[in-house]
């Protein structure tokens, strides 16, 4: 997801704080995907041949995904889905497992020798995540996702291209730049919204633009956030708006315990997100928030993972539990619904990381508790699985542009490529750290 330098953490200011790249998704060219992958898929919810996984193997961002084709949907919805405002979408349906993924993976496997890997590899396949729509050469495959997603699923998509995005990073900064909010809604808002209204019948749960309003609480010192909050704001009011549509259930991001869940930033972050809400005037689609995305915390730890920090004091959000616990009271109060989902893709490991601001490919984590609406927590609605394990979060080449020097840190997995590139390293590391194991 987008990297981010919280600035304004607590009386003593501790290290900035980025959260995770996710970073343009480029997967790796269909030409590579074997015929012998329809045995690695055979486990899968729903198996789909070589020739559908090879025309949704996406290409880079800066080509147009024109030839994308949606696997076989025998089990379509036959009457429009309607999400009532405050219901809970991922109670009676299973967060799908795209093929976009999934061919990813495929790809990836074709070099594999182990057995093993390649069997843990189809079960990761096989569960349900997100897919990011971070650029406007990407959109074309909303509208393939949909058609692949079966009455029993829902979509979840990343909403994740606003103009100057990811102001406080290095590894993701978006293609807009600041003042383009005009081609935001015009050729990345727009179309989207169009694709989905033309499949009512679908299901789809939007995660709304990774860091861009915590990022306006914490980094509004930096020129490049303070001169793209306009464009933030409007941007993901336009969003919400547009996007209230009746099969939809969005969650606006609100950072993370280690981000937002510091004492000075709960009440600033929540207004922040409130102010845009009712700006977007008061979507009924909107279900709450968004937490961890990308991210590394754990959804519940006594003591916390920073707990004997010096600052510990000024931080009570020592777990996502207890930041979701903390910061839906203050959307309640300002007028928001206040469900949240929490990404759980990558937080099986904890006491890794230096500093809370370590955000990049994170050395030793695994996957962490597969998508769920069973939380133990009615302001959860589920842990799902945001970012796509496996993809990078940034280089650790330091000669590269977009390098970021968290990407080098030494608590980060090396060598790592782009973000977004595949790192199959990193990946059967996930897998064998994985909690619960595959």
């Amino acid at each position: 997801m987008s990297s981010i330098h919280p600035q304004i953490f607590g009386p003593e200011s501790p290290v900035p704080f980025q959260a995770e790249e996710s970073g343009p998704r480029s997967l790796t060219d269909s030409s590579n995907i074997i015929t012998s992958f329809n045995e690695f898929v055979i486990n899968m919810r729903y198996s789909f041949g070589f020739a559908a996984l090879a025309a949704v193997a996406v290409a880079a961002p800066t080509e147009t995904e024109k030839n994308v084709s949606p696997r076989a949907n025998a089990a379509a919805c036959s009457t429009a889905v309607k999400i009532a405002a405050g219901s809970n979408i991922f109670s009676s349906r299973t967060l799908h497992a795209n093929s976009a993924y999934a061919s990813e993976i495929s790809t990836a496997m074709a070099s594999v020798t182990d057995d093993t890997i390649k069997a843990q590899g189809s079960k990761v396949a096989a569960t349900g995540s997100f897919l990011w729509i971070d650029t406007i050469s990407r959109v074309p495959i909303v509208a393939t996702m949909l058609a692949e997603t079966p009455c029993t699923d829902v979509l979840g998509l990343v909403i994740y291209d606003l103009p100057g995005r990811d102001c406080a990073a290095k590894a993701s900064n978006g293609e807009l730049k600041t003042g383009e909010l005009s081609r935001y809604k015009a050729e990345y808002i727009d179309p989207i919204v169009a694709a989905i209204k033309a499949a009512p019948n679908v299901a789809v749960a939007l995660l709304i633009e990774p860091d861009s309003l915590p990022n306006l609480v914490t980094n509004a010192n930096l020129t490049t956030c303070s001169s793209a909050k306009s464009d933030y704001e409007s941007g993901v009011a336009y969003a919400l708006k547009n996007l209230n549509l009746p099969n939809v259930a969005m969650y606006i991001d609100a950072g993370h315990g280690g981000w937002l869940g510091w004492d000075a930033n709960l009440q600033p972050g929540s207004d922040g997100i409130t102010k845009v809400y009712k700006a977007a005037g008061s979507p009924k689609q909107v279900m709450g928030f968004a937490t961890n995305t990308a991210g590394w915390n754990a959804w519940t730890q006594t003591p916390g993972e920073f707990s004997t920090a010096t600052d510990a004091k000024y931080n009570k959000c020592q777990d996502e539990k207890r930041y979701v616990n903390a910061f839906a009271p203050l959307l309640k109060k300002g007028g928001m619904p206040n469900h949240a989902i929490v990404d759980t893709g990558r937080n099986a490991v904890t006491g890794l990381r230096k500093a809370w601001g370590d955000w990049c490919n994170v050395n030793g984590a695994g996957f962490g508790v597969r998508p769920t609406a069973t939380t133990g927590d009615p302001l959860v609605d589920a842990f799902v699985w945001v970012k796509p394990g496996g993809e990078s979060d940034g280089t650790s080449d330091t000669t590269a542009n977009r390098y970021d020097s968290f990407c080098g840190h030494d608590d980060a997995f090396k060598p790592a490529p782009e973000a977004g590139q595949w790192n199959e390293a990193y990946f059967e590391m996930l897998l064998k750290n994985a909690v619960p194991q595959f």
